[in-house]
């Protein structure tokens, strides 16, 4: 994936879109990602943003403050946004996709390849907020149909747990769409009848 952007920038507003049904009786809901409800799905999700921001603006990425329990409960779509559009300043030069960053897990890595994870992280959880919501209207295909390939090749399926933060790959039920496949490889289960 020579420059990920503009698909993380899709991604992006897909998950923005889903985050604007969620109200705050919705947020302590289970997601198919087992260690989080909604509202540490979001929290994850804007951390996320805000360390990889940090990494690509060369700052410090271990002090990157935790925002769970700072951001009132009708303010995580804006929270989102934020956190967005300063990942997005942070990876504005197309220099950096080739430029070698520290990242949590290696010492050295393209920036292509941080922005490429930041992609794949929100598809699947775009899918883990979209079945906690009961979401019908269906996710982007062609997120997850660019993902699963990487997702497949990046992250294998031997050993999870531990440093791997994925659980066990599971089998995805007969007939289930690309985000229900990609879910399974990275560990979800995915139910029979998807609701997308």
């Amino acid at each position: 994936m020579n420059d990920p952007r503009p698909l993380y920038d899709q991604a992006a507003a897909q998950f923005s879109t889903l985050l604007k049904v969620v109200t705050p009786a919705r947020l302590s809901d289970p997601t198919p990602c087992a260690k989080f409800d909604v509202r540490g799905l979001l929290a994850h999700s804007v951390n996320g943003l805000n360390m990889w921001a940090m990494i690509g603006d060369g700052e410090d990425w271990t002090k990157a403050p935790p925002r769970e329990g700072t951001i009132a409960d009708h303010a995580w779509a804006a929270a989102y946004d934020d956190a967005h559009h300063r990942f997005t300043r942070a990876w504005s030069d197309d220099a950096k996709l080739g430029r070698m960053f520290s990242a949590p897990w290696a010492e050295q890595l393209p920036g292509g390849a941080m922005v490429a994870f930041v992609l794949l992280e929100n598809v699947v959880h775009a899918w883990d907020l979209s079945q906690a919501l009961g979401w019908s209207p269906p996710l982007e295909s062609a997120l997850a149909e660019a993902v699963l390939p990487m997702a497949r090749e990046q992250i294998p399926a031997f050993p999870r747990g531990g440093e791997m933060p994925f659980g066990e790959v599971r089998e995805a039920p007969t007939g289930a769409d690309v985000y229900g496949q990609l879910a399974a490889w990275l560990g979800r289960e995915v139910p029979h009848s998807p609701s997308h």
